[in-house]
């Protein structure tokens, strides 16, 4: 079974891949990154089949350049700069950077090596790619197909009757069910609802005049980790810093929970609350971190309703509500939603993972608000990572 190309274009990518890439290539391109594939389903096997069909699709997404259309897109991007535009001119992904093998048992492995600012931009092909190939060779993608129209019907029609009234983001790229139903998923969000306020996905936003969403992910403030300088629990600082300087207060929404939410807290000072228009939320108890986002503001003299609080860590539409009702009067609340916009069938969704682990050969670590999202090939790292970390909060808390 032979598919057609799973991505034609290289804005089909999220945002944030861009923004991060932009503050590399200005600021570290001394820097090397390994990568490497993980899914969190129990009891997953791949196929020969399937894995033969990954390697075709990573072969053929390795052909393609950004078109003079696709650059002008970016370019209008407020933030995108000029002279990294020129760079994605010359850009294009290399084939030799990606491993792809299978274990007897069928576990997958990917494994992704290079210059960070290049070997970065394979993470959500890659997603892509691996998803939709297992969706299509392991069901009837045709009774997926249907069934998730089915929902989506369901989800228009009660934004429509007022059941849901909270504005969001689509962030469904990485996991999508096919590029041809996110596709169908964006344009139905986007013009049968008052609700959504854009997605992800370049490539939507400019086929739908939509806007692009995004600003950093935990990656960013991972490769902090592998840079020689910079002691460990302080790398939310340093990248903060990097951030500010490269966008001017610009594209600020600050992720809390690569290290922790409350050692962000420790470098999010007066100076970072006013720069940054809001923080992102991503694992950990949404409530209490909601509470704690509020007081900190208040802490400094900030009104929070000037600030947002976007939640993005596994929703469906009921949870993003209930948030929404929780907050809406105290502060800005916007959300992004991902597989459950994208890939909601009548089968299990993946949860897969591509995850930056070594940054110029040191190992590197998410350590989250929700311990079991840890992800480190390196146990004595990740225990020396929790000790610098729980080490700064005990000293300055």
């Amino acid at each position: 079974m032979k598919l057609e190309p799973i991505v034609v274009s290289l804005l089909d990518t999220d945002l944030y891949k861009f923004n991060m890439d932009q503050v590399i290539f200005h600021k570290h391109t001394d820097l090397s990154g390994e990568y490497y594939f993980k899914c969190r389903n129990n009891d997953v096997v791949f196929t020969e089949e399937m894995a033969e069909e990954i390697e075709a699709q990573v072969d053929h997404l390795c052909t393609l350049y950004y078109t003079k259309e696709e650059l002008d897109y970016l370019r209008s991007i407020r933030f995108i700069k000029d002279d990294y535009v020129e760079f994605l001119r010359l850009y294009h992904p290399i084939r030799e950077y990606v491993e792809i093998s299978l274990s007897d048992e069928g576990e997958l492995s990917v494994v992704v090596r290079g210059p960070l600012f290049s070997a970065m931009q394979f993470e959500i092909y890659l997603l892509e790619i691996i998803n939709e190939v297992y969706f299509r060779m392991k069901y009837d993608y045709n009774v997926l197909l249907e069934s998730a129209k089915e929902r989506l019907d369901k989800k228009l029609e009660a934004f429509n009757s007022g059941k849901y009234n909270f504005k969001f983001a689509e962030f469904g790229c990485r996991r999508r069910l096919s590029r041809e139903w996110e596709d169908e998923v964006v344009k139905r969000l986007a013009f049968e609802t008052e609700n959504c306020i854009g997605t992800s996905n370049v490539y939507l936003a400019m086929k739908y005049n939509l806007t692009p969403i995004g600003t950093y992910a935990h990656e960013y403030v991972q490769m902090y980790q592998g840079i020689d300088s910079i002691p460990l629990a302080y790398t939310n600082h340093y990248a903060m810093k990097d951030w500010y300087d490269e966008y001017d207060g610009d594209n600020g929404t600050a992720l809390t929970d690569t290290i922790t939410t409350d050692l962000f807290l420790l470098d999010f000072n007066r100076s970072m609350v006013n720069n940054y228009s809001g923080v992102r939320h991503d694992s950990g108890d949404p409530y209490e971190w909601g509470e704690k986002m509020i007081a900190h503001y208040k802490k400094y003299g900030v009104d929070p309703k000037s600030k947002l609080l976007l939640f993005s860590d596994s929703l469906d539409f009921d949870k993003a509500q209930a948030l929404y009702d929780t907050f809406k009067d105290r502060t800005k609340v916007s959300f992004g939603i991902g597989t459950f916009c994208s890939n909601d069938t009548c089968e299990k969704a993946l949860n897969i993972v591509i995850k930056l682990q070594y940054v110029n050969g040191r190992p590197v670590a998410k350590l989250s608000d929700t311990p079991s999202k840890a992800m480190c090939r390196d146990e004595g790292y990740l225990e020396y990572l929790k000790r610098s970390v729980d080490f700064r909060i005990d000293r300055e808390k």
